[in-house]
C-alpha cells in the first residue's frame, strides 16, 4: 500500500517539475521535449502490450477460459480507451492539456513579460488547464496504485512513463500563469496542486473498488490501463514529440523508451 501510494504520488508531482522548468527558463527546449515525449510513449506502449495486455489476458484466460478470457480482455483494453477519450472530448480543447498549441524554438507566450498587466485571459488559460489536467489525472492515479498493488516491478516504469508524460503537462499549467501574474510560487503551486489529483484519484478509487478487488479485477483494470495509455501515446504525446522537435528525434525517442523498457523487463 505504502509503495502503491508512493509511485503514485511522485507520477503526479512530476507535473512540479514541468512547473519548475517554465518559471526557469522563456523559452521550451523543444528537442529535449521531443525526445522525452516520444520516449514516453515508447515506454507507455512497450509495457502496455508486452506486459499489461499480456498479463491481463492470462489471469482473465485462467479464470475464464481462454476465449471468454481474450473477449473480455479485449473489452476491457477498448473500455479503457473510451474513457479517456471520452474525458478528453468534454474537455474543451483551448484547455485541454491534451491538444498540441505550441511548437518550434520560440517562447510559448512571446507578446507578454512576466507580470504584465492585462493579462487576465492568460491567467484564465493557466488555471482552465491545471482544472482539465486534474481531471485527466484521476484515471492514471488509479492505473498506477492499482497495478502497484498487483505487481510493483510492473508499477515502477508505468509510474516512470506517467511521470515523464506529466512534465510537459506541468509547463502548460505553470507557463501561462507565471507570465499572468509573475509570480514563480503561484505558477509552482498550481501546477504541483493539479498534479495531487493523481494520489487523491487513486486513494478514492480504491476505497471505492477495495470490496470488490479480486483477480478477475485486477485482470479488466490492467486491460483497461493497457488502453489508457496507448491512447495517450498515440493521441497525445507521438503528435507532440513530432510538433515539438525534428520527426526523427522522437522516433529516436520512442525505440530508447521501448529498448529501455525491454531491458528493465529482462533484468527484472
Amino acid at each position: 500500500m505504502i509503495l502503491a501510494f508512493t509511485l503514485t504520488l511522485i507520477a503526479g508531482l512530476s507535473t512540479g517539475l514541468g512547473g519548475i522548468i517554465s518559471v526557469l527558463s522563456k523559452k521550451q527546449n523543444t528537442k529535449f521535449l521531443a525526445v522525452a515525449l516520444g520516449f514516453s510513449a515508447g515506454v507507455m506502449i512497450y509495457v502496455s502490450m508486452v506486459e499489461l495486455f499480456a498479463q491481463a489476458n492470462e489471469s482473465l484466460s485462467l479464470l475464464y477460459g481462454i476465449k471468454r478470457g481474450g473477449i473480455y480482455t479485449a473489452v476491457a483494453f477498448f473500455a479503457g480507451i473510451l474513457i479517456i477519450a471520452v474525458i478528453d472530448k468534454l474537455i474543451p480543447e483551448k484547455e485541454n492539456p491534451h491538444e498540441i498549441k505550441h511548437k518550434g524554438d520560440e517562447p510559448m507566450f512571446p507578446a507578454v513579460q512576466p507580470g504584465q498587466t492585462n493579462t487576465a485571459q492568460l491567467f484564465r488559460t493557466g488555471a482552465m488547464t491545471a482544472l482539465a489536467l486534474t481531471i485527466h489525472n484521476f484515471p492514471e492515479g488509479l492505473a498506477t496504485f492499482v497495478t502497484a498493488l498487483k505487481d510493483p516491478e510492473i508499477a515502477i516504469p508505468v509510474a516512470a512513463a506517467i511521470a515523464l508524460h506529466n512534465i510537459p503537462e506541468g509547463i502548460a499549467v505553470a507557463m501561462p500563469l507565471y507570465f499572468a501574474s509573475g509570480s514563480r510560487k503561484k505558477a509552482l503551486g498550481f501546477s504541483f496542486a493539479s498534479g495531487l489529483a493523481e494520489p487523491v484519484g487513486a486513494v478514492i478509487g480504491y476505497l471505492l473498488l477495495r470490496n470488490f478487488i479480486s483477480d478477475a479485477l485486477f485482470g479488466v483494470v490492467f486491460a483497461a490501463v493497457a488502453g489508457i495509455m496507448v491512447f495517450i501515446s498515440i493521441d497525445e504525446l507521438l503528435p507532440s514529440a513530432h510538433e515539438y522537435g525534428e520527426h526523427h528525434l522522437s522516433i529516436y525517442g520512442f525505440i530508447a523508451g521501448m529498448a529501455v523498457m525491454a531491458v528493465s523487463l529482462i533484468i527484472l
